[in-house]
């Protein structure tokens, strides 16, 4: 097998810095500005060729295998971009599944940019970063962020795009425990409390965020879901009651994440916080050339 027929990528999981809900877009999505940024904790995306219909693989215990997977519909979509017809062939994705699900973590958007990039350059399409990062909307609005990386501003959807200053690497604690919480009930409780609530002014990306600009960043959807999930208010309160340069919950839930100085203080928080039934992991941020993926 040549060296062009076989990639391998890591697809990297997301926290949000800054979440804001602007308002209601005419197409019924909310208008939301983040600043979304990758971190090292990754799933791993192999993307090689091979004879026959396309075939997805991986644990599914842990993610759908069919065309509700979105690395599956990634691969139709890139096919027929490229005005291939009938069903994709001659590829195979498998996904080393790491990041939790319904954690807003954005572990299904990221194995779809990873799966658009790898099958790019496995069939040879030859399209662009623009070109991808298009595809990738219409699967999802974290989805072209994840092609970028590093540390960008999304406006929009989310998918509308603009790489920032790289935050210097940060270690962070991330932590969850139980189910995870869908994204469509996240916005739906935050619409149901929406009246008569203060806009919040949001916190301006356009410079380089240092640790002293962290402790302003926030998240519209944090409150609405924390009334209903005590067990994630619990854990951002354990963690902000540590030596966390901020404490925030990552999009829609559930998992929370806190940023550190120094990495002794990340692994002292961590094991503050451990106990039964919670997930706890000690990483860090990483840039654009860890955290995205090139194109060409």
């Amino acid at each position: 097998m040549s060296a062009s027929s076989r990639v391998r990528l890591r697809a990297h999981a997301k926290i949000n810095l800054d979440l804001r809900i602007l308002g209601v877009r005419p197409d019924g999505y909310h208008e939301l500005r983040t600043i979304f940024q990758t971190i090292a904790l990754h799933d791993v995306v192999t993307v090689e060729s091979r004879r026959g219909a396309f075939e997805l693989d991986g644990d599914a215990a842990l993610m759908p295998l069919d065309r509700t997977n979105l690395a599956w519909r990634a691969a139709d979509l890139l096919w027929r971009a490229a005005g291939k017809r009938g069903s994709p062939s001659g590829a195979r994705i498998v996904i080393d599944k790491r990041i939790p699900s319904q954690a807003g973590l954005g572990g299904g958007s990221s194995d779809a940019a990873a799966s658009l990039v790898g099958l790019n350059r496995v069939w040879r399409f030859g399209l662009s970063q623009a070109r991808l990062m298009a595809i990738g909307a219409a699967l999802g609005a974290d989805v072209p962020f994840f092609i970028v990386g590093g540390t960008a501003l999304g406006l929009g959807r989310g998918d509308e795009i603009y790489p920032l200053v790289d935050l210097p690497v940060r270690p962070i604690v991330v932590a969850w425990e139980g189910e995870g919480v869908s994204s469509a009930e996240a916005y739906a409780w935050y619409k149901a409390g929406a009246a008569g609530r203060r806009p919040v002014k949001a916190a301006s990306p356009f410079m380089a965020l240092g640790d002293e600009d962290l402790p302003a960043l926030g998240n519209d959807l944090e409150a609405p879901v924390e009334a209903r999930w005590p067990a994630i208010r619990r854990l951002r309160r354990e963690l902000t009651a540590t030596d966390a340069l901020a404490s925030r919950m990552s999009g829609s839930g559930s998992a929370v994440f806190a940023l550190f100085a120094k990495v002794p203080a990340a692994r002292r928080a961590a094991a503050a916080i451990s106990g039964p039934g919670r997930r706890v992991l000690v990483t860090s941020t990483v840039g654009r050339l860890a955290g995205g993926h090139r194109v060409g």
